[in-house]
This record gives C-alpha cells, structure tokens and sequence, in this order.
C-alpha cells in the first residue's frame, strides 16, 4: 500500500526544481548572516551589475532568495520558513502556488517580487481590494526600502501623475482592476506622455483563482455616457411595477426573464402600440428587458446597494463595493429608475478587455492562492500555469464539522441565532459568514433581539473601520458578522485566552456558488497550525438549491421536517452536486466570454499597435499616400458610382471629388477627361489626380503654416478618426455578440459566425478609417491658396497689424485673412499719406525758419532734444536708419489719427490765412469805422471783419495757463516748421516784414520733447503755437479799428461757425476713423526705423 502510495504521489517538474534550489539557498543562509546592514544592502546594486553582464534570473536566484531571507528577518524580524521559500521559487518558475490559508502567503511574494524586480522593468503586485494593496504595501514595502528598491501604491481615482510615479516604481501594489483599467486609458491618450504603464513585465497576483477565475467572466469596460431622455427608463418602470407573477417568467440558473402573453398584452394597452416586437419598437422591448431584470433578478443589497442617492455595485465575490463600477445597456439606469435615484446617462463602451487577455500580455505571470487545485486544468486551458501545492508549516489543527441542513430559512437563521448566543456566552469567539449584504442584516437583528453585542463588517461600513473590526474578531467573546470581505486576504488572529476556549469558530450561512470561496471562509479559522472550528448552517431555501437543484422535489420531501435539523446523507450530496454544476456552468461562460473575446483581442493588438505608433511618429506623408490608395480604390468601387450595367457612372464620381476633394483647391474634374480613360486604368488615373491635389494642399499648408503644425494637424486627424471608428466597431461587436446566438436556429455555429463577420467588420474598418481620413485633410481649409503673401507676412507693418488683430473662431481662415488684410491695407494707406504730405512741405521754404536755422537758440539741459526724444506727428516719416521701437511703446493709435486729422484742418485754416495777408498788403482806401455790420461791404472791410473773427477766435481758444513744472512734466513740445517746410510765399509789405520778424523773436523756447508725451497734449501744443504766431500788430490794430458793438457781433459770429466747424470736423474724423478700423485700446506700433524730418 505504501508503495503505491508512494508511487501516485508524482511531483512536478517545478516542484523538483523548487526543492533543489531550496536546499542551496538554506546553504547560502550561514554567510549572508554574517553580512552587515551595508553589505546587505549593497548587494541589490551587485545583482544588478550581474544581470547588464549577462547573467540571467535563474542564474542568481540562489543568492537573491538568501538575501531576501535575511532581510526580512531584520526588518519584519520573521524569518521565513521553507515552505515559504519554497512557495517563492515556484512563483518564480511561472506557477500557480497553492499555499493554505495562514500559511504566509504575503511573505511568500517578498523574494520572487525582489529578484523580478531588479531587471528595472518593473514588478507589479496584484491584490483583490485595496485594503490589502495598502496593508501589503506598507508592510513588505519596509523590506523592499531596506534593500534600495521603491515602491509604489496605485488606486482607483487617482491622479494620473501619482500613477505614473507608482508605475515608475521598482515594485507597484495595484488592485487587478485598475491595472486593466489603466492599460484601455493608456490606449486612449493623445500623446505618448500621457501614458501611465510602461512594459508589462512581471505580475505575482493574489488570490490568483479569484482574479483569473471568479471575476474573469465579466470584462473590464470603459464607457461614455451620452445624452438620453430619462422619461423613457421611468416609463418602462411605472409599467413593470404594474405587472403581476403570472405577466412574466424568470429563469432562476440563468436569471434570464421575459413576459407571458398575459404580460404582451398589458404592454400593448400601456404603451398604446399595436404590437411590442414589431422592429419599430425594439427599442422599447429593449427598455422592458432591463425594467424586469432590475425588479425580478436583481435585488438591493445583493448585487447593489444605495450609497448616497447612488447605485453602488457590489462584488459577490468580495463582499465590496466596486467604485466607479456600472452595468452597462442601459440596466444600470433601469436599477435606477427602481430605485427612485438620479437616471444618469446611458453609457456607450469606448473600450474593453477580458482579465484572461490582460494578464496573457505579461512577460511573466504567477499567482498564489489557497485554493486553486480543483481548477488547475483552467489554469493550464488558459494561463499555461501548473497548480503546486506547498505543505504546510504546521500540521492544520482546525476541525470541520458537518454541515447542518434545515427545511426552511426561517429555521437556519433560528439555529444560527442560538448558537452564536451559545458561543458569546462561552467566550469563545465567533465569524458569522454571510454570502450577502442582506443576510448579514438578518442576523443583526436576530442578535439585537437576544441582546448579543456583535460588530458588522459589509460593504455598507466605513472601509476604515474594516482594520480595526478585523483586529478585534479574535478575542474572548468577540461576535462578527462579515460578508466575503472577511473570506479572503483578512488575518484573523486569536488571543491566548480565546485558543484556550478552542480557538476561532467560522458559522458558514450559506454555500457559495464554489467549492474554493467556502474553503476561503473555513481558513480564516486554524491559521498556523492553531486550534479553531468552521460549520456551514444551510436550508433547502438557498440560492445554490433553488437555481441548481430539484428545489420543488425537495420542498415536498422534508416539508414535513419544518422547524429541526435533516440529517440525510444524500441531502449533502445534493448540496455538493450543486457547486459542482454551477462550477461547470461558470467555466464554460468564462471560457465562452473569453473565445469571443480573442476574436476582437487579435483587432485590438493591431488597432492600438497602430495608434502607438501614430503617437510616437513625427512622417506622416507615407501614411497620408498609402491612404489616399485605400481611398481611391474604395471610391471607384462604390456601387452609387456605378450604373445599373455596371459601367461606371463618371458625374457622379467627378461630382463626389470636386465636392470632397477640390473643395479648397481650386480645380475642377472634368467629366470627359474621365470617360477616356480605360476602366481598368481608372483606379490608378484618380489616385495620381488625387495624389497631385494633395501636392497642392500640401504646398499652400505650408505657404500658411509650417511642417510641425501640419504634421500635427495630420496625426491629430489620424489619431480621432481612428478612435471614432474603433469605438463604432467595439458597439457593433457587442450588438453582434447578443445575437448571434440566434444562428443555432438555423444549425449553425454560432463562434464561427461570430468569427467571419467579426473579420468582415474589421476589414471594413480599416478601409473607412482611410477614407474619412482623406476626406478629412481635404476638407480642411489649411490647404486652401492664402491671401496674404509672403512679401506681405516679411513687412513689419503687417507682423505689428497680426500681432493685434482679434481672430474670430467662428469665421474661416479665409474670413479672418481678408479682415486682416484689409486692415493691413488701411493703416499702411494712412502712413503713406502723411508721407506724401511731407513731401509736398518740403516744396518751399519760409524766410522766419533760415533766420532760425542760422541763428539757432542754444539748447542745454532738458532742452536738448536726441532723436529717440520724438512726439509722432503728420511731419513723421519712415527713415531706415533708426530703431525707435521704444519710442512708440505709448502711442495711442487713436490719437496718432486725431492729430493728423487736426493738422491737415490747422494747415487749410494757415492758407486761408495766408490769402487775409495778401489782401491785406494791397492798397485800400481810408473809409470811416462804422458802429453797424453791413452786408454790401466792399472787400477791403470784408478783410478787416475776418482778421477780426480770427483774433476773436484766437482769443477764445487761448489754452489754460499752466504752471512751469506741470509743463516741464508734460514735455510738451510745441510744432515748429523747418526751413525746408514753410510757405515759399513772402510777405509783400515791409510792415508785413517787421510783425513776422517781432513774433519770432518773441517766441518761446521749445521745450524737450520725449517720447512720453501723448498725441493729446500735441493737439494742445499746436493750438498754443498758432496762437502765439499771430502778428501783435494785427491784434492791435483790430482793437482799434473795430467797435466793441461790431467785436461783440463778430464774437458771436466766430463761436456760431466755430460750433459749426466742430461739428462737421468731429462727423468727419469719426467716418476717418471708421474708415481706418483700429483696436481701442494703445498698440504699440513697433515700426522697424522712422526718423523725424
């Protein structure tokens, strides 16, 4: 017998392996002992140098493992056993180890982590919740800091910089959710920087049949949401809730439900259609399906729970709440609108991938756990990972009682009750099991009621309560009710005084839908070889009998057992034969989930391969052309461009190119130049064309911009055009995923049918994802011919115009370019304009200026004035040789065209002067001054009755005094005509002679002009000079010709027509001004070089 026991007990090839590497490395343990802390820790640098010299893993194994040891020794002072050495080296060699529960499971992990992760690529450590993520981290983590690695923590809802800090780690503690999670948002980034993963080297996963197995049959979604009408759910739950038992079924072992004809009929009268499941109102039957799935299958407190006025799911696997977790078709809002809570939108998958695919993109992958035998051949099925079974420190000292089996409910929940009553007042401490939210509920209140103080650990519980409920479940009398989020991972440590009172007692209420999640329950009792208990309370009323059983024979058997304990045999067999059938049944929908999901895992390997290198490209011609191809051969190929003989329909295809193609350059397809080409030349005819049109584009694109912005502009196109499509196709794959099944109708395979339309689709997608692509960069108008040329764009002028122009968003480039360009225009015209002006100027020369240009005042001090010192004036014209971009920093465009305008007025004003003085130096008759204003008066009094108004004038518009300071502040400079500006005429009297000579020998001396002085105060100035330039004779002389009655009527006269005067100026400078379209506010002209003439 024990030959033959000896000869079945076949270890595998890693086991024989693992136990050989044991032996050297407790060899090695002598000399790494007598290491310092320093050399100790010297030693992760050495390993590293090894492996850049060659050397392999497996080649340092050995030596890693030893230092591992003795560094967690020192550190967390547990010395890890062999077995726990032994559990590392087959995780290590890529396998599943099974190590039973308080074995040591986490300190397992310490070495395999530490030896994968000193290749620098990255060692990443997968939990089932975060509370382990955490309490891992930090412990181990003290070990992996001691021998100079990092590590890094990632959650859910971080930021994306904190995780790429905590992928950047050397080690990385992650829920295996988010790792999946991350890796769809990382192939949804715009840019390469944006990723937060970088390779996918080495995952240890915890609890590895949990992760690969339990939760592998629900794929890992990111969805959007989209605007709906709420009214529609609410609608199709105010009709559900009016439905009776009869109105529909329900498929407990699928939980699949659908209406009677009872329950059709009453959907025609409520929703007021002739017939439901005619195609128009399939959405409507769709709305329906999810109503009765969330009142008939889903129950609160089981699948879901309320949190704050929101749906909060709930794993059943875990017992936790599942954070930013939601059905997906539109069942999440139907469970929303029966709960009464805020609808939110309905949400359209932008990506997805199965846990099995996730995990199979590692380099290395390994897992533990304390129960994952039984599953080993889906292990190899789908991981390629054998199941290793690691012994026990410890022989196991836990008892496992039999179940305890009862008729009803009510009777299971009555017994449980009494013993947990029993334990509390025995002392010894107690884990109430439960498999839902809602049960745990139920023995709370079975406990208040019997006045037993008890804790509850669920979902529904502060998550930082979770730590210290779970430290204090081991002590004397010590009662806690806990759904799974106590089967796994949690530590359960008993008291001295409770080992003496026999140790923990795990109280099962409920099989699971596996064999493994009861086996977790049952490990948190007898940890490390301690003494403790574990039971299963159980009734025909469960779940697992209900939904895989023959409930109702079962009822009718043991009705008669109502209120006490079954005892036969063959009703526990029953219960086993039932995990065992649910265990098939969610094999076969993981291994069913993951055939249809390599189909479209093969298109998302070449979809995302694609899209990196999009982001990491900076050549985009060679893509563009390859696409124009697939562009054209897709175009020729459309069946509406084609006639019903077969011959292709040319208007119909020059019509699509001149509206798609041509629509920004300007060309013209022409019908028959198309029908004398051959059919079978016309595909390579049109890519020329079109490829010769993209020549065009191209060469304006980069007339108006350069290649980096074009570049950019293309793999923006690219990068969305490709995301649009993938998303359409991942929605058309789902749909064709939920119906394919229909095909078996007709005796076909429904995997197969799946497979072939799937490829059909994806070849589909490729080509239209070239085509809008090319439809994309065509109908940009950055390829359109510019307006403004690159003579224009060169001239400072324009470049100081750009600068202040507000672009519009909401007009075409070619709108903005021509405001821009006319506005170009305006200001250059205006500049011009004063230029002529000055030229004219400088036709004659005024005797006054040579008489000041030969004696000029002496300037000193402030009075010296350099040519940055400037005041811009009409008489300012460009000259090359200076840079005055300082000099016009506080210029007020506005007032640069108010004083022109004012200048050219004063300079009409000086030649009508200037005709007073020549009729003043003819001879005119002496004639008696008259008290009255006469309207037939000879020219001469006409003469003499305008000097007169404009000394009035002159009198009238004299300027405020101002003190000396204030004007030394102001530098104002008063306008002062050079020689080469003034009038060529001279005064034909010697009187005229005298009164000019006086006036410019009484003339003030000008001031420094700076450039700080504003256009305002140049107005100012030049009035005040025109005042003081008048002869004082001529004031005199009207003082005494003239009467006050006939000064007092001209003084009316000269305000009247002054008021006048102003008004047409004012029309006329606002029209100016409008004419010449300028920003409000001060622009700073920045012109390259002007000088002051």
């Amino acid at each position: 017998m024990a030959f033959f026991s000896k000869f079945l007990n076949i270890k595998s090839t890693e086991m024989r392996i693992a136990e050989k590497s044991l032996k050297r490395i407790n060899d090695l343990e002598k000399y790494v002992i007598n290491n310092t802390d320093e050399e100790l820790r010297s030693k992760t640098q050495f390993f590293k140098d090894l492996l850049k010299e060659g050397y392999k893993l497996e080649d340092i194994r050995d030596e890693v493992f030893a230092v591992a040891r003795e560094a967690t020794k020192r550190v967390l002072g547990k010395r890890p056993y062999d077995v726990q050495i032994l559990g590392g080296i087959l995780l290590d060699l890529g396998s599943v180890a099974e190590m039973k529960t308080g074995e040591g499971k986490t300190i397992t992990s310490i070495a395999p982590v530490y030896l994968n992760a000193l290749s620098g690529k990255g060692a990443i450590v997968s939990t089932v919740n975060e509370y382990l993520t955490e309490r891992d981290a930090q412990e181990m983590g003290q070990v992996f800091n001691y021998l100079g690695l990092s590590v890094g923590i990632n959650k859910a809802q971080m930021d994306p910089n904190l995780k790429r800090y905590a992928y950047s780690c050397d080690i990385t503690y992650s829920v295996h959710s988010e790792l999946g999670f991350d890796y769809l948002r990382d192939n949804m980034v715009s840019d390469m920087s944006e990723k937060v993963q970088r390779e996918l080297n080495f995952c240890l996963i915890d609890e590895v049949d949990s992760i690969l197995i339990d939760e592998a049959k629900t794929p890992l979604i990111i969805s959007g949401g989209e605007a709906n009408d709420s009214s529609s759910y609410y609608s199709a739950d105010q009709f559900v809730r009016t439905l009776n038992n009869d109105d529909f079924l329900v498929d407990e072992e699928s939980k699949a439900v659908t209406l009677t004809a009872s329950g059709i009929e009453k959907a025609n009268s409520f929703f007021r259609i002739d017939d439901l499941y005619n195609i128009e109102h399939s959405e409507k039957v769709h709305l329906i399906q999810n109503a009765l799935r969330a009142h008939k299958v889903f129950k609160i407190d089981v699948e879901y729970i309320v949190k704050n006025n929101k749906i909060e799911l709930v794993d059943a696997f875990t017992g936790r709440i599942m954070e930013g977790r939601s059905y997906s078709e539109g069942l999440q809002q139907a469970i929303q609108a029966k709960e009464m809570v805020e609808i939110e939108p309905e949400t359209q998958t932008l990506a997805t991938i199965t846990y099995q695919n996730f995990f199979r993109m590692f380099n290395k992958l390994c897992g533990m756990t304390g129960t994952g035998k039984t599953e080993e051949q889906e292990f190899i099925d789908i991981y390629n990972m054998r199941v290793n079974v690691v012994p026990t420190n410890k022989p196991i000292a836990r008892e496992d009682a039999p179940d305890l089996i009862f008729a009803t409910a009510k009777d299971k929940w009555e017994a449980v009750g009494k013993e947990v009553e029993r334990l509390y007042q025995k002392g010894q401490p107690v884990l109430v099991g439960t498999a839902q939210i809602e049960d745990s509920e139920i023995i709370h209140r079975i406990l208040i009621e019997k006045n037993v103080p008890h804790t509850v650990l669920n979902a529904k519980q502060d998550k930082a309560l979770e730590a210290e409920i779970i430290a204090q479940a081991g002590v004397k009398g010590a009662v806690t009710i806990a759904t799974n989020m106590a089967g796994r991972g949690t530590d359960i440590k008993p008291s001295k005084e409770a080992l003496e009172l026999g140790g923990l007692y795990v109280l099962g209420t409920d099989k699971a839908e596996s064999r493994r999640i009861d086996n977790q329950l049952r490990g948190r009792s007898g940890r490390q070889g301690d003494v403790g208990i574990s039971r299963f309370y159980i009734s025909l009323e469960d779940q697992l009998i209900m939904r895989f059983a023959n409930f109702e024979a079962f009822q009718e058997v043991y009705a008669k057992d109502a209120g006490k304990e079954i005892t036969n045999k063959q009703l526990r067999f029953a219960f086993n034969n039932a995990q065992k059938k649910i265990e098939g049944f969610n094999y076969d929908s993981r291994k069913s989930v993951l055939n249809y999901d390599d189909v479209i895992r093969q298109q998302r390997d070449l979809i995302y391969s694609q899209r990196d290198l999009l982001l990491i490209s900076n050549e985009f011609e060679e893509i563009i052309r390859r696409m124009i191809k697939v562009f054209v051969k897709n175009l020729v190929a459309i069946e509406d461009h084609k006639l019903k003989s077969g011959a292709y329909d040319y208007q119909k295809l020059v019509d699509f190119l001149n509206k798609n193609i041509a629509v920004y350059i300007k060309h013209d397809f022409n019908v028959d130049e198309f029908k004398r080409i051959h059919d079978n030349e016309l595909v390579d005819k049109v890519n020329q064309m079109v490829n010769d049109i993209y020549n065009q584009w191209l060469a304006n694109a980069i007339e108006k911009t350069d290649q980096a912005y074009i570049d950019n502009f293309k793999k923006q196109v690219l990068l969305k055009t490709l995301d649009d499509n993938w998303k359409k196709h991942i929605n058309k794959m789902d749909k064709l995923r939920s119906n394919v099944n229909l095909v078996q109708y007709s005796q076909k395979n429904p995997y197969q049918i799946y497979t072939d339309e799937g490829t059909k689709m994806f070849e589909d997608l490729i080509q239209t994802i070239a085509f809008e692509s090319v439809l994309k960069v065509f109908s940009s108008p950055l390829g359109e011919k510019s307006l403004i040329t690159a003579e224009i764009k060169n001239d400072p002028l324009y470049q100081q115009v750009a600068s202040t122009f507000e672009y519009n968003p909401y007009l075409s480039i070619s709108e903005q370019e021509k405001q821009l360009l006319e506005r170009y225009n305006n200001v250059k015209q205006r500049l011009n304009e004063v230029e002529q002006q000055n030229l004219q100027e400088q036709s004659y020369k005024d005797p006054a200026s040579d008489n000041l240009e030969n004696n000029p005042e002496p300037k000193t001090g402030s009075q010296s004035q350099s040519e940055h010192e400037m005041v811009l004036t009409p008489d300012t014209v460009i000259d090359p040789s200076i840079d005055t971009n300082q000099w016009f920093e506080e210029i007020n465009i506005d007032d640069f065209i108010n004083v022109t305008k004012k200048d050219s007025e004063l300079e009409s004003k000086e030649k009508e002067q200037e005709e007073v003085k020549n009729q003043e130096t003819q001879p005119k008759e002496n004639k008696p001054a008259e008290t009255k204003v006469d309207a037939t008066k000879n020219q001469e009094n006409v003469s003499e009755e305008l000097k007169a108004k404009e000394v009035a004038t002159v009198v009238e518009e004299k300027p405020k005094k101002v003190s000396k300071a204030k004007s030394e502040k102001l530098k104002v400079a008063k306008k002062v005509k050079p020689k080469d500006l003034e009038s060529k005429e001279k005064p034909k009297s010697d009187k005229a002679k005298k009164s000019l000579a006086k006036k410019e020998t009484q003339k003030p001396k000008k001031p420094k002009i700076t450039s700080e002085v504003k256009i305002a105060k140049v107005e100012k100035t030049n009035k005040k000079a025109k005042a003081q330039d008048k002869p004082k004779a001529k004031v005199t002389k009207a003082k005494e010709t003239k009467p006050k009655t006939e000064v007092k009527a001209d003084k009316v006269k000269t305000k009247t027509a002054k008021t006048s005067e102003a008004k047409a100026q004012k029309v006329e400078a606002e029209n100016f001004v409008n004419k010449i379209v300028f920003p409000k506010n001060k622009i700073d002209l920045k012109l390259e070089k002007i000088k002051l003439k």
